[in-house]
């Protein structure tokens, strides 16, 4: 599934398939759009999808990724899944309030946490 240039840690742990970023900085186009690939790759190949995303290595985080975030939450609800993230990081987190996104998405403080809302 992960290629040797992932940027992505991926586990599948009973139903969920957990996401982990390899990079510090997700601000790069190309990878952003990797990146999204790959999620959808996991994404079409469920029929009802729950993935949750952890952010816990992540510093930076451009609005490009924000997009990509949107994109793939509205691929996993049109499965009737559950997309939920976890571990962000309190200035990125920032954005999401000022963006409304925290609307959006079910966000949770810990990957357990999130887990268990599943």
């Amino acid at each position: 599934m992960a290629s040797a240039e992932s940027r992505l840690r991926i586990r599948k742990e009973n139903d969920v398939h957990q996401v982990e970023f390899i990079d510090r900085n997700i601000l790069d186009e190309g990878n952003i759009q990797q990146i999204g690939e790959e999620i959808s790759e996991i994404i079409e190949a469920e029929g009802k999808p729950n993935v949750l995303i952890s952010f816990s290595n992540v510093d930076h985080l451009s609005s490009a990724a924000l997009g990509t975030l949107i994109t793939l939450n509205n691929k996993v609800k049109g499965k009737n899944g559950q997309l939920r993230l976890a571990n962000i990081d309190p200035q990125i987190y920032e954005v999401f309030v000022i963006t409304k996104l925290n609307k959006l998405f079910q966000i949770h403080d810990t990957t357990s946490e999130a887990m268990s809302a599943f």
